[in-house]
């Protein structure tokens, strides 16, 4: 183990530091670039410690103690660490001070020179760009939720209106994999790394009682994502429970295996979960007698794939291969790894419980948060893939808005909801 300005490191490797120490190796120098792992994990890893704007503070006054900005050879730099940032973790800039800090300190970067201000205005154009389609996102996703809500309230209110079912909107399954892709990569497009961090954070006793995220918007990428694998596990169920003949339910099961089986061969993970656990809810399984008419070796197949035994040791491998595959691509067909998402959350959080964030002479853990970023930087290439397949508008509606049923609607064969109450 060697100590270096407050860094201690083993075999190479930062595995602790001060706060500050760890700050300070985050600046440029005149010698000096941080790797850009090393930018990675401790942006995600600081906010455990550290509210954003106060790093990005603090950032800007060691940039300015050492005169670094009017500095030929240090702004480009500077410039480079900020593009960095904004690029990464864009989502730390809905925070106005962030976007004010950023633009002061960019400003007086580019004070002189013409091509910097070009570099500067097009990362801020950039930023700018992506943080108005995360607004758009969202507002998407509320709308879509609505929509959702209003067509079961509606449903609710005049049961004989019964609903289309999925096989009259698209009866091939290679096809609906393919949809149910699209809203995989776009879902997991949006989430961005430090949501990991908020997701399970918990309040760092050293640095005062308050949380870091406690004026921070929260993104809710991360909760919408976990949301729609819900969703699909319901919907998957409704479908399944919906006919009234067992040749028709037989029919539905089917379909929905052929699914899941191409989802497999897509290497959407997360949609053919999300289908097993809607075929093994309650309401499904006891349907013994649809069961009987419906060829199961490919179904005990899936789900020997996703069994959890052994820490989901069989889906592992897969995810592996999945991962190999998409290194080696030519296609971007190829390149789709899309997790089985709950199972990578408790993972990360696993990790982070785990282990504690500071050593015992009160310096940040630094090993543990270069395991962490591992994980989500892996995350991080699975979701800039685009999707290949042609979008298909009607079956995308259907998936996202048709009316799902509780597990206890579910268990009334014919599907009558109840009466709405009397006004």
């Amino acid at each position: 183990v060697g100590e270096y300005k407050g860094l201690y490191y083993h075999d190479n490797t930062l595995v602790s530091g001060s706060l500050e120490a760890l700050i300070h190796h985050l600046v440029p120098s005149m010698d000096y670039y941080p790797d850009r792992t090393y930018i990675f994990t401790f942006l995600l890893s600081s906010r455990l410690f550290i509210h954003p704007y106060e790093l990005m503070s603090k950032v800007c006054h060691l940039c300015m103690e050492q005169q670094r900005l009017s500095d030929p050879q240090l702004a480009p730099k500077i410039l480079q660490l900020l593009q960095e940032w904004t690029e990464t973790f864009s989502y730390d800039f809905r925070d106005e001070r962030m976007m004010r800090s950023l633009k002061e300190l960019t400003q007086r970067l580019s004070s002189g020179d013409e091509l910097y201000r070009k570099v500067v205005h097009q990362m801020i154009q950039v930023l700018i760009r992506k943080l108005t389609t995360l607004s758009q996102y969202e507002e998407a996703l509320v709308k879509i939720n609505a929509t959702a809500t209003d067509r079961l309230t509606v449903l609710k209110a005049k049961p004989q209106a019964i609903q289309r079912d999925m096989l009259s909107i698209c009866n091939d399954p290679f096809t609906m994999a393919q949809q149910l892709t699209h809203i995989e990569l776009e879902r997991l497009s949006n989430i961005e790394p430090e949501e990991f961090i908020q997701a399970f954070e918990k309040k760092d006793l050293l640095d005062n009682d308050k949380s870091c995220f406690s004026d921070q918007k929260k993104a809710s990428s991360l909760e919408a994502y976990v949301q729609w694998f819900n969703r699909l596990s319901f919907l998957v169920a409704t479908e399944i429970c919906m006919p009234v003949k067992k040749k028709q339910r037989a029919r539905v099961m089917e379909f929905f295996i052929d699914v899941a089986r191409e989802c497999f061969n897509i290497g959407n993970f997360n949609s053919l979960m999300a289908i097993i656990s809607g075929m093994n809810m309650s309401p499904v399984s006891r349907l013994k007698k649809t069961w009987s008419k419906v060829k199961t070796d490919k179904f005990d197949i899936l789900e020997h794939q996703m069994d959890p035994s052994g820490n989901f040791y069989n889906y592992r491998t897969a995810l592996r291969g999945a991962t190999q595959r998409s290194r080696t691509a030519n296609s971007t067909r190829e390149k789709i790894v899309i997790p089985f998402f709950s199972l990578l959350i408790k993972d990360i959080y696993f990790l982070n419980e785990g282990c504690s964030n500071r050593m015992q002479n009160g310096h940040v853990n630094f090993e543990k948060f270069w395991e962490m970023a591992k994980r989500v930087s892996e995350f991080m290439v699975w979701k800039k893939v685009e999707c290949p397949f042609e979008k298909d508008r009607k079956i995308l509606q259907y998936l996202l808005t048709v009316p799902v049923f509780s597990e206890d609607s579910m268990y009334n064969p014919s599907y009558t909801p109840p009466p709405p109450p009397p006004q």
